[in-house]
């Protein structure tokens, strides 16, 4: 059984596993011969109401498995918006459908926080996690900042 839970976006746990994401990151950019840009977010971005992170517990591993976040920015063209960021799953844990329940809860967030669009970033070599952010409802949008580290855009109305 799996529970979500907020935390601390510098827990221990939690900055555990966007260390292991920054690296894998890291290590994948190479192998494309880019390099990758880590930066370890702002705890105070991710405090209710200006955003929260969650962190994904495998109760029958005992072990934090996966983590993602939400925070505001600036309003968007339908209002309000939030985005998506650091999703993360272990790769071990991968195909279980862990990714989309940290999706929908960060959803529900955003939407309790009065968000009228979720949107994140991310890059075109994450081809799962496209397909995931397709699967649960986003679609391709201009790109709203300028991440060194991304190259598709993807929004969501709430």
């Amino acid at each position: 059984m799996v529970k979500l839970r907020s935390s601390p976006v510098d827990a221990p746990d939690a900055h555990a596993l966007l260390a292991e994401y920054f690296q894998i990151r890291t290590e994948g950019f190479a192998v494309q011969g880019v390099s990758y840009r880590t930066t370890f977010p702002d705890p105070a971005a991710f405090v209710p109401p200006a955003g929260v992170f969650v962190v994904l517990d495998d109760d029958d591993e005992g072990v934090a498995q996966g983590c993602g976040g939400i925070r505001l920015i600036p309003d968007g063209p339908l209002g309000t918006r939030y985005e998506l960021k650091h999703l993360y799953l272990r790769p071990s844990t991968r195909g279980r459908g862990w990714g989309r329940l940290l999706v929908e809860d960060l959803e529900r967030r955003a939407r309790e926080f009065g968000a009228a669009e979720l949107v994140l970033d991310t890059h075109h070599s994450l081809e799962a996690a496209g397909a995931l952010y397709a699967r649960t409802g986003f679609e391709a949008i201009e790109p709203y900042n300028d991440n060194p580290n991304a190259s598709r855009w993807y929004g969501k109305a709430l």
